[in-house]
């Protein structure tokens, strides 16, 4: 009975050993992975930010297209204003072609309109009803006869006109590839002013996530040549893909 129960005891002790043993070694390896980690944060780094920019022909413009319209009261200023719009909206979708996914209201409020004089004070004049389009338009060439028609046909609130890239991941790659350009010059020029060496790249992040661009605007109004017996001319130009990227080097 004696030699038995010495007989557990021992298996005990000796798992309590490898356990112990185990136990032990998990312990260093973690030691050793937070000694790691800690030369790695207090060895030297550069961190910097760049950017990068692509110019490019626009494919897509977005269209301000209005009606206004008044009334003595809110419902007849409305009701004109629809009636507007609906001719406007027809245009667009069967002359144009434009899908009915491409027209948005961006805009739409009917206000009171007030006159105001010391003898009588404040006085309701009307109302003012506006519904404003955003239209998609991909036929940079003819946005000028588009926005004459619509005019035409009773938009009398044209605004500026955006030009834009509809898919910027096209010229992502390449802006990107700028920016980590710029940043790792940058940084190059850190080090060499510390008199020390560049080492690898650590990290890099592409900040906000995708490429920005920098839309450019016309003013639709400015480029007409009604006066002169002309049509509007809309200039697309270029608009700009720019990416900034936050990327941190080894320094030796």
């Amino acid at each position: 009975m004696k030699r038995w129960t010495k007989t557990v005891s021992t298996a005990v002790l000796a798992g309590a050993l490898l356990a112990g043993g185990v136990t032990g070694g998990l312990w260093t390896g973690a030691d050793r992975a937070y000694a790691a980690s800690t030369a790695s944060t207090v060895s030297s780094v550069i961190n910097v930010t760049g950017s990068g920019e692509v110019l490019t022909k626009p494919d897509i413009a977005y269209l301000s297209i209005g009606v206004q319209s008044e009334g003595n009261t809110a419902a007849a200023a409305q009701k004109a204003n629809a009636t507007k719009l609906n001719k406007v909206t027809q245009l667009l979708k069967e002359k144009w072609s434009i899908s009915a996914d491409d027209i948005q209201t961006s805009q739409f409020y009917v206000q009171p309109n007030y006159t105001y004089n010391e003898k009588e004070g404040q006085k309701l004049k009307g109302y003012t009803a506006n519904h404003t389009l955003t239209v998609k338009y991909r036929d940079l060439d003819k946005i000028g006869q588009l926005l004459d028609e619509a005019t035409n046909s009773g938009a009398n609130n044209v605004d500026n006109v955006r030009f834009s890239v509809e898919n910027p991941s096209t010229y992502e790659e390449e802006a990107i590839t700028k920016a980590l350009g710029n940043a790792q010059s940058k940084a190059s020029a850190v080090a060499k002013a510390a008199k020390r060496g560049l080492g690898a790249l650590v990290s890099v992040t592409v900040d906000g996530g995708e490429a920005q661009i920098f839309a450019q605007r016309e003013n639709a109004m400015s480029k007409s040549l009604l006066d002169a017996g002309g049509g509007t001319e809309i200039q697309s130009g270029q608009v700009t893909v720019k990416v900034q990227v936050s990327a941190q080097y080894e320094m030796n």
